[in-house]
Parts: C-alpha cells; sequence; structure tokens
C-alpha cells in the first residue's frame, strides 16, 4: 500500500523543508538554495499525494486523514508564497512547523481508508470542492499565525503585517465563498437542493460570516486590537467546521461526516 511510504516522502519534505528554512536565514546567497530546498520538498510531498491517489483508485479527499494530507502541503506552499512576495521568513519557518504537526498525526492516526466513494462522491465538483476548502484553510491559518505576531506588536502600536495579513484573509475568503459555491452546485446536482442546512453548511456559512466581519471592521477602521482578535476567533470557528462538526450531536446524520 502507497500509504506504508508515507513516512519516507513526508520525512524527506520536512527534511527539506526545515533545511530551507535555516538557509533562508543566513544570508541573501543561501536564501536562493532555502527556496529551491523548500520547492523540492513540495515537490516530494505532492509526488506522494499523487502516487496515493493513483493507489486509492480517487482523490485522497474523502477522510479526515487524507484532508490533513493536503492541509500539510498548502499551508507550507502558503508561507514559502509569503516569503517570496513578502519576505516574511518567519512565517515560513511558522508553516513548517504546523505541517509537521499535522504530519505527525497522520502518522499516529492515519485514517487513509481504502475503500470506494459513494455515488454522490463520484463527481466533478469532488475534486475542487474540497481544494479550495482546504487551500482557504491553510491560507486562515497563515494569517492566524500573523494576526498573534501582530497583537504581540501592539504596543508598538505597529501595522507592518496589516497588508499581508489583509491579503491572506481576502484571497481565504474568495477560496471558501468558492468552496460553498461549488458544494451548493455539487448539492443541487447530488440531492436536488442547494442548500439543507447541513450542520456543516451551518458551520462554513458561520465561519465565512465572522471573516466578512473582520472585513468590515478593517473598512470601518475599527481599533486595531479588535480587529486582530477577530482572526483567532474565526479561525475557532474553521476548525468546528472543518474537525469540530464531525463530533457534534445534531451531525451525525449528516452527509458531511466522514
Amino acid at each position: 500500500m502507497m500509504w506504508d511510504n508515507f513516512i519516507w516522502f513526508s520525512g524527506a519534505s520536512l527534511l527539506l523543508w526545515i533545511a530551507g528554512v535555516l538557509a533562508l536565514y543566513l544570508n541573501k546567497r543561501s536564501a536562493a538554495v532555502g527556496n529551491v530546498l523548500i520547492t523540492a520538498g513540495l515537490a516530494i510531498f505532492l509526488c506522494f499525494i499523487f502516487l496515493l491517489w493513483n493507489d486509492l483508485g480517487h482523490p485522497p479527499l474523502r477522510t479526515m486523514g487524507e484532508t490533513r494530507l493536503w492541509y500539510s502541503f498548502f499551508i507550507t506552499l502558503v508561507g514559502f508564497f509569503t516569503w517570496l512576495r513578502w519576505r516574511y521568513k518567519w512565517l515560513a519557518g511558522y508553516s513548517v512547523l504546523v505541517s509537521a504537526v499535522f504530519i505527525m498525526v497522520n502518522l499516529l492516526r492515519p485514517e487513509i481508508h481504502f475503500t470506494n466513494l459513494m455515488p454522490a462522491l463520484q463527481s466533478i465538483w469532488f475534486v475542487p470542492h474540497v481544494t479550495v476548502y482546504i487551500l482557504s484553510y491553510a491560507l486562515f491559518g497563515a494569517a492566524t499565525i500573523a494576526s498573534f505576531i501582530a497583537i504581540r506588536e501592539l504596543r508598538s502600536s505597529s501595522e507592518r503585517l496589516m497588508p499581508l495579513i489583509d491579503n491572506l484573509i481576502y484571497i481565504g475568503l474568495g477560496f471558501l465563498l468558492t468552496g460553498m459555491l461549488l458544494g451548493a452546485i455539487w448539492a443541487k446536482e447530488a440531492w436536488g437542493d442547494y442548500w439543507t442546512w447541513d450542520p456543516k453548511e451551518v458551520w462554513a456559512f458561520i465561519t465565512a460570516a465572522v471573516y466578512a466581519v473582520y472585513i468590515h471592521a478593517r473598512v470601518q477602521r475599527y481599533p486595531l486590537r479588535v480587529i486582530l482578535w477577530i482572526i483567532p476567533l474565526a479561525f475557532v470557528m474553521l476548525m468546528i467546521t472543518w474537525l469540530g462538526v464531525n463530533y457534534l450531536p445534531a451531525a451525525q446524520g449528516s452527509i458531511h461526516v466522514y
């Protein structure tokens, strides 16, 4: 089984990512080497995902363990992109740390199942719907990391991280809303209704609403401390949507529980 090789692929990726981040901190010349190392780690990790996809016979997006696999990839990708775009090497480092945690969880509790997809999941909407959701989660995760750093800098009235945080949340919310739209189209095709107030749908709506509150607060120029604390609150809502809903009694009959 391809999953038995995950420890080798993930281990190689983590080593490359860690070495790459360390290289970013040395000097400008070594930063170029760091870029190559991180890119190589991302390529190896993505290679494993596609090999697992081939081994399973369907996209590895069905179980919680499979979504954690994509999150490990996307959070590192987002951290690396913020380094390339805004030169925040520390966010690249924190992203690798978060990715390592998710990789360790998957090694200890894989939750990868070699089962056929139910008919409803055998849809063209399956991959784009779940993928854009996980990418939005990664963007929001990076924004949350940055928000804690920004909160720590409030004593100096520094707003240097706000352009980064704004962009991460704007793009993340765009992906989240796209995921909701694709899900609605998929639901109409599979079950005849765009929206059924399924617990997962409800919490996704709540999550999007809280991030929309952040944008409103920015436009209305609320105090920076208030604005920044909205982000961790929104991320808690996000974690309930992704992970917590599965444990709610009301969700046990949900089509989204996996």
